[in-house]
């Protein structure tokens, strides 16, 4: 989940988007360079699909669409308010497209970003960040020009490589993003970190297989789900060694959804969190036969169209109501008080992504002042946490709202893991 913020092109970022992509087109000689020794890997364009493997996390292309100095990323991220102080390197970005799976489990593609430092170690240890929610496709970190990019520059330019999926239907991949559908995130995520080690080792950046997982809002969720499949050897050449998630809405029956019923949750994050969600899960589970069953009129009508990766959170916004109140039906409001059938399937499916025992440290960032997703979320993830045997603080930002409380982490998380790494 992400705040919903305005997002308003400025000559700025034009001016951003274009140096960018003429320093990525002048590294794309040396990356063709450096992928002759992996002659699996195509740079800019995708090899044909006959000579391809269809293995999870088989690397299909390779793009370079970023190539900034330190300064360049010190200014990228102070001029969003994030501390820059950790900033000790410049970055290069490159979009990956791989092999992975549909909910259903069929074969298809996604995209993520990879994030290499410029200079440092030559193999680098490897941070998962998972990102917060995006309706439009072209908010997700491969093809970002703003949020998406703020936390895999952030760790990179400390010296680590970053592995940022785009999950399903972002970015450059094909159909409809699966919101909170958490199996397929976390297998797109995990085969995202497959991808980037082929990449990085063709690209002359070999990983050492140590991972840092982070992610923030539903990538917070997210995190905790992915670190549980590493933990439990999902990939003999990954280690998990931190956990250091923000925001996430880890506990959707006991917290998040009584938090928005009660106000807790402001009313436009919670229609477009709602709307979002259902629409989604309803193409996975019998949340609904038709619209109309949980949504009233007009918005019935048009709701799922909104939801098609191509709209923006501001466009969404507009054409839906303030309040969730107003949004559903009487009978469907109360449906969330009691979820059934369909609806508690959706619910279920995303709960227990704390209630495992991790091996590794774990950080839970939050803050008391998130009104998009309640801190009760980080404190019951601590608890199932601490019912394990694990004792995970809580890193309470007070009353930073839901973006500030990821600004405010993320540099704390980097000195965190830089701490952890030199252990």
């Amino acid at each position: 989940m992400e705040h919903i913020t305005t997002r308003i092109p400025t000559r700025q970022a034009a001016r951003r988007r274009r140096a960018r992509r003429s320093l990525a087109a002048a590294t794309v000689l040396a990356v063709l360079g450096a992928l002759t020794v992996a002659p699996a890997v195509a740079a800019s364009e995708l090899r044909p699909a006959a000579q391809q493997s269809t293995g999870r996390g088989t690397l299909l292309g390779v793009t370079p669409v970023a190539d900034l100095s330190r300064a360049e990323v010190a200014a990228f991220l102070k001029g969003a308010d994030i501390d820059p102080a950790t900033v000790r390197h410049g970055v290069r970005g490159y979009r990956l497209t791989y092999r992975t799976l549909t909910p259903r489990g069929h074969s298809t593609t996604a995209t993520g970003l990879l994030v290499l430092p410029k200079g440092g170690e030559r193999r680098l240890d490897l941070v998962a960040d998972t990102h917060g929610t995006m309706v439009h496709r072209d908010y997700a970190p491969s093809v970002a020009e703003d949020f998406g990019l703020y936390a895999p520059y952030l760790h990179a330019a400390a010296g680590r490589a970053v592995a940022a999926p785009d999950y399903l239907g972002l970015g450059k991949g094909p159909g409809l993003h699966p919101y909170m559908d958490t199996a397929s995130s976390v297998s797109a995520s995990l085969d995202m970190l497959r991808a980037s080690r082929t990449a990085a080792r063709a690209l002359g950046r070999p990983l050492t297989g140590d991972v840092y997982g982070t992610g923030f809002s539903q990538g917070g969720q997210v995190a905790m789900a992915l670190g549980r499949e590493l933990a439990r050897g999902a990939d003999r050449h990954f280690r998990l060694r931190a956990l250091a998630p923000v925001a996430g809405p880890y506990d959707l029956q006991g917290a998040e959804i009584p938090a928005l019923l009660d106000g807790r949750v402001n009313g436009i994050s919670g229609v477009f969190y709602m709307s979002y969600f259902l629409t989604a899960q309803n193409r996975l589970h019998p949340v609904y036969g038709n619209p109309a069953e949980a949504f009233r009129q007009p918005y019935a009508g048009y709701v799922e169209e909104l939801f098609d990766t191509r709209h923006t959170e501001e466009d969404i916004v507009t054409k839906l109501p303030g309040s969730v109140k107003e949004l559903l039906t009487d009978d469907f409001y109360e449906r969330l008080r009691h979820p059934d059938g369909g609806l508690l399937a959706a619910l279920e499916a995303q709960e227990g992504t704390c209630d495992w025992k991790p091996d590794v440290p774990v950080q839970l960032h939050s803050a008391a002042g998130d009104t998009d997703v309640a801190i009760a979320n980080s404190v019951n993830c601590a608890t199932d946490l601490a019912r394990n045997g694990v004792t995970a603080p809580v890193v309470d930002h007070a009353k930073a709202d839901h973006n500030t409380t990821f600004k405010l982490a993320g540099p704390q998380i980097v000195r965190w893991f830089d701490t952890l790494a030199r252990r």
